[in-house]
């Protein structure tokens, strides 16, 4: 049963999730900004909101259609009858807890007014409530073709730079670039799930992006993410160029190319679902080389 749990956690999501915690954390360090205390809670509350949003994926995609023999990726645990819905929804509400618990943890670390720590409660709640909500409840924003734009705002704008207000206690317009550039791939990642599953989304009635624009336009989406995300990253270089260092991300230029490569021209789930923990961990690298060359 343990291993049946390990697998709906579905761990390897979880570097997407603690890339935009980590761009935060980088963009305060180059701040000089920096908080370990204020990174590894932030860090946690992460975790336990991506698993709680795997864990309502499986749950509501058994529900509303989407995982069924005609899905074509990876069998989900409720789906394939290991785990119970009754228990995965337990799981839920457990994971619920403990995002909340992280969260309110890390707002009494870094903030002191009490109308910020309101705010960011508030956004917490919202988090939580977007993550069970994407496939779970009687009108999944999911099954809309809503996930991208929630992506952007919570793996980009609301992960990235609220991880570096609460490390640095301000907010930088200028940072919605790098920010947009983790939303964007994070969102790469959600198209090329969208993609693999387009025959299976359309008989359960999920309408994502692909699904509604048809396969070829959907390369064309995701190509348009890609070069998207690196020209906001490397626009925010140009406008505080200092060193050759900031430009390192660009290592992940062939990296994005194999991906969308293969996105366009692989056409069985089975060949394109390894590009998803490819582009996901290609977010990381981004983020990890793109932070460094700003400490450097």
């Amino acid at each position: 049963m343990i291993k049946h749990w390990i697998s709906a956690f579905r761990l390897r999501t979880l570097p997407l999730a603690l890339a935009s915690i980590g761009m935060g954390s980088f963009l305060a360090g180059a701040y000089q900004l920096f908080s370990l205390k204020i990174f590894l809670l932030a860090a946690f509350t992460t975790i336990f909101l991506q698993i709680l949003s795997n864990l309502a994926n499986d749950y509501g995609d058994s529900i509303h259609g989407a995982d069924s023999v005609d899905r074509e990726g990876p069998k989900r645990a409720v789906q394939s009858g290991k785990i119970s819905r009754q228990a995965m929804f337990r799981a839920m509400v457990v994971l619920g807890i403990l995002s909340l618990v992280c969260g309110v943890w890390l707002l009494y670390v870094a903030i002191n007014s009490m109308q910020t720590f309101l705010f960011f409660l508030g956004l917490g709640v919202l988090s939580i409530i977007a993550a069970v909500t994407y496939t779970a409840g009687k009108k999944p924003y999911g099954y809309a073709g809503l996930g991208d734009i929630s992506v952007i705002i919570f793996f980009g704008w609301v992960a990235v730079l609220g991880t570096f207000y609460l490390h640095a206690q301000q907010f930088q317009w200028q940072l919605l670039l790098p920010a947009t550039s983790c939303g964007l791939f994070a969102t790469a990642v959600l198209n090329v799930n969208n993609i693999r599953d387009i025959e299976s989304d359309k008989k359960a009635g999920k309408k994502s992006i692909p699904v509604r624009i048809g396969r070829q336009k959907a390369v064309v989406y995701h190509w348009g993410l890609l070069i998207t995300g690196v020209g906001c990253s490397l626009a925010y270089v140009l406008m505080y160029y200092q060193s050759a260092y900031q430009l390192i991300f660009l290592i992940i230029l062939p990296l994005l190319f194999i991906n969308a490569k293969a996105v366009y021209q692989k056409k069985e789930a089975a060949q394109l679902d390894p590009y998803l923990k490819q582009m996901a961990l290609t977010t990381l690298i981004f983020v990890l080389t793109f932070g460094i060359g700003q400490l450097l």
